[in-house]
């Protein structure tokens, strides 16, 4: 998949462009329906199945307000690419494209800038300056255009529909097992490990320290699974302060079950599956070890990984 980013230097799409217009943060099942007509049009039709999506996110460029992503721009974009999409163009909703009535951004980008020919979007979509304009708007600047518009009914999941504030509210607040549910496939981050406090081994659990760009991170004890150069594992994560040892910074700590090796500076990604409880404070470090056994039979009851055959036990930190 090609990336652009920004307007200057797009190709001509001379065969014409079948075009989805949202920021996608998440690529929920939502989304991914959006994107599944995107692809299937431009395959019947002969058009280049392109994306237009904005980063930073609109609510943060145009109105200022503190919107925590579920995905960094490049986990969004490679899930882009892999949903079907052949080029993506990434463009901040600001200065004089913000300043775009609704008209105009359908001529001047729409039409001109990405010869579009179909143009999918979600059935809540607005656009143009100040949110002015929505969906039958569209269709009339389509007609006037020359370009086809869908807008594409939104996907429920138990009476309710699936959106990325929902996602964001459900992965704040612990709910990794309906998170994933929308989302349609497990919550991940990813990260690098880098050195700490080396508590995790002197109590028997040596743990890998993730220090990670992705702006949510559920806080509490789960059950995970750890990507290493393309193997699963399965393991425990635990995000918090690590109350038992005083007062400390938000950490991510994750103990990689049956893995021998060290793990410093390698990058990871981190898939969470479900919670076990909540992170608190226990009045000794043998408490603190009770519990963390606790939580492994718990983990190699209820985890599912496709853990490497050479994988062996042992400490990472």
């Amino acid at each position: 998949m090609k990336i652009y980013s920004g307007f200057a230097g797009l190709p001509v799409f001379h065969r014409g462009s079948s075009v989805a217009v949202g920021t996608f943060d998440g690529l929920h099942l939502g989304h991914r329906k959006i994107l599944g007509h995107v692809a299937d049009s431009a395959s019947d039709e002969g058009l280049v199945p392109l994306v237009l999506t904005f980063f930073p996110h609109p609510a943060r460029s145009v109105s200022g307000r503190d919107v925590r992503l579920i995905q960094t721009l490049d986990q969004r974009i490679k899930g882009l690419g892999d949903s079907g999409i052949k080029g993506t163009v990434v463009v901040p909703l600001d200065g004089r494209l913000s300043r775009l009535t609704g008209r105009a951004f359908a001529e001047k980008v729409l039409a001109e800038k990405l010869s579009a020919r179909k143009v999918f979007v979600g059935e809540g979509f607005r656009f143009g300056k100040d949110r002015k304009s929505g969906s039958a708007d569209l269709f009339r600047f389509g007609r006037e255009f020359g370009f086809r518009v869908r807008a594409v009914t939104p996907v429920r999941k138990r009476g309710g529909i699936v959106s990325s504030s929902l996602i964001r509210k459900l992965l704040v607040s612990g709910e990794v097992e309906e998170a994933a549910r929308l989302l349609g496939r497990p919550y991940e981050i990813e990260g690098r490990v880098v050195a700490g406090k080396a508590r995790g081994r002197r109590l028997g659990f040596p743990t890998a320290n993730i220090e990670t760009p992705n702006e949510i991170v559920p806080k509490g004890v789960y059950i995970t699974e750890t990507i290493l150069g393309g193997i699963s594992h399965l393991s425990l994560t635990n995000v918090g302060t690590n109350p038992t040892f005083g007062i400390n910074p938000l950490g991510i700590e994750t103990y990689v079950l049956d893995y021998r090796g060290s793990l410093y500076g390698r990058r990871l990604k981190i898939r969470f599956h479900r919670k076990l409880r909540d992170e608190k404070a226990f009045p000794s470090s043998e408490a603190l070890i009770l519990q963390m056994n606790r939580d492994l039979a718990s983990a190699r009851k209820r985890g599912r990984t496709r853990t490497s055959p050479s994988s062996q036990s042992d400490n990472i930190r």
